[in-house]
């Protein structure tokens, strides 16, 4: 049996652009793994199945397209072990299926390479490829396109899922966008975010950072009031965030939030 953590991810910044003919909006986004993970195990088995988590809806398809690009029957038992709230903007699905494909891409005789993973990963969503890289990463095009940053990472986190917060679908949230025009500047903000990452030395840097574009929360501003040095929506929402430098401040920030939803102290992750 091989297992592994899929860990949770934040949009650090997320710039969005025009809807282009492939149906996708053009992005450009800081993309940081968290220390909050699922866990993922893999074992052949005669037949796939995926056990621990019933609402799964990647990590089967995820293993059945290995299984058909390497020209193989997909043999395997998948267990997910949740902890990354779901539809959150986190991320997490498309971590359990990234770290499914490797480990099961391991399992075969003939392993794809890892630029074929990486576009297998591509095809089954933007976040998918990030979750197979190590260290903070741009995501730009689609935001499968991906180049490594050199991001401050000693900093503490706080996460938060609103309660009676019900995320839309994502096709919903970039609707959404569109209809509010919000792509207008887009080449403009794309490159004040790369000269912003330029400037990143120290985490308290990190606050210079654009907002989301897709989303906003309250308890983002609450956060900051609380001491954090940045604090925002993650991907589509409806998690939000604080960067806070000292594990004490970060305490009791969620301590004070923690009647408003479900919440988390985590760290910077390099890899899964």
């Amino acid at each position: 049996m091989r297992r592994r953590p899929a860990t949770a991810k934040l949009n650090l910044a997320l710039v969005v652009g025009p809807l282009g003919e492939d149906g996708r909006h053009e992005v450009a986004t800081v993309l940081q793994r968290l220390d909050l993970a699922d866990r993922i195990s893999i074992e052949p088995a005669p037949r796939l199945t995926v056990e621990g988590f019933r609402d799964d809806a990647l990590v089967g398809g995820a293993l059945e397209c290995l299984a058909r690009v390497a020209g193989c029957q997909p043999r395997w038992r998948a267990r997910i072990w949740k902890r990354i709230p779901v539809a959150a903007g986190l991320g997490g699905g498309s971590s359990d299926a990234a770290t499914a494909l490797r480990l099961a891409n391991e399992t075969l005789a003939e392993p794809l390479s890892a630029a074929a993973l990486v576009e297998l990963a591509a095809s089954l969503g933007s976040d998918v490829p990030f979750f197979l890289t190590s260290g903070p990463q741009l995501g730009t095009g689609t935001g499968t396109e991906l180049a490594p940053l050199e991001l401050p990472q000693d900093y503490w986190v706080v996460l938060i899922s609103p309660d009676g917060a019900h995320k839309s679908s994502t096709a919903d949230v970039y609707a959404g966008f569109d209809r509010r025009g919000g792509a207008e500047g887009f080449e403009e903000r794309r490159a004040a975010l790369g000269s912003t990452i330029e400037q990143v030395r120290r985490p308290r840097d990190l606050a210079a950072l654009p907002p989301n574009d897709l989303a906003s929360s309250p308890l983002a501003a609450e956060l900051t009031a609380l001491g954090a040095f940045r604090a925002d929506v993650s991907g589509a929402g409806p998690a939000v965030y604080g960067l806070f430098h000292h594990r004490e401040q970060a305490a009791k920030a969620e301590r004070a939030i923690r009647g408003l939803g479900r919440t988390w102290i985590t760290v910077p992750a390099w890899y899964g």
